[in-house]
């Protein structure tokens, strides 16, 4: 008898929910066991009340009339998980500077660091990464002070040029200046030093 209590719990908290939620079998373990819950989500992806994107990570699907089904972006996917996780992450590489508009590179690949576990999480052709790293370099404030910081120790030193700190610049104007300077503090000498002149 258990089952279908535990699926029509689950389906009449779903209607509660936003559509286009990230969710996990964790959010439903008052309703049962971790199992008993597992089958029910699993119940309602068969039904098409829920799309599964990974072992255990559910999504409530937002549907568009014309275009289907609305998938959550990576970075909806990651920041769900952090907070699940109660981590913080902070995006690199090549998605750092596709955020920032400094690459037009979409990475099948994302790469958070995180002070939360080390892992890889498969979302259909996509992978976020999370890689632990040690907590200064989590301490940033500033959302877009932050994403240079990352993005700039992708690019490395000695292929910096004139037009990309010219474009960072630009970028780091619609940061609070107080942010700009708490970060540079974190950053190694040469990416402080971009940082700081583009408060000149």
């Amino acid at each position: 008898m258990e089952r279908p209590v535990v699926e029509n719990k689950i389906a009449d908290v779903l209607k509660t929910q936003l559509k286009g939620s990230v969710l996990f079998v964790d959010d439903f373990l008052d309703y049962g066991n971790p199992e008993s819950v597992k089958k029910a989500l699993l119940r309602l992806k068969k039904k098409g009340i829920l799309v599964r994107l990974a072992h255990g990570i559910y999504f409530y699907p937002k549907i568009d009339k014309d275009l289907g089904v609305l998938f959550p972006s990576t970075e909806d996917i990651a920041k769900a998980i952090a907070r699940r996780d109660k981590a913080r992450i902070v995006p690199t590489g090549v998605h750092a500077l596709n955020k920032l508009g400094l690459s037009t590179q979409v990475p099948m690949k994302v790469v958070y660091l995180t002070d939360g576990a080390t892992r890889s999480v498969k979302i259909g052709k996509r992978t976020i990464v999370f890689k632990n790293t040690s907590p200064k370099n989590l301490l940033t404030q500033g959302e877009i002070s932050s994403l240079v910081i990352q993005a700039l120790k992708s690019i490395g030193q000695s292929k910096v040029d004139n037009e990309t700190i010219s474009k960072i610049h630009s970028i780091l104007k619609k940061e609070k200046t107080e942010n700009v300077l708490k970060d540079a503090k974190l950053a190694p000498a040469w990416i402080n030093k971009i940082l700081v002149q583009s408060i000149r």
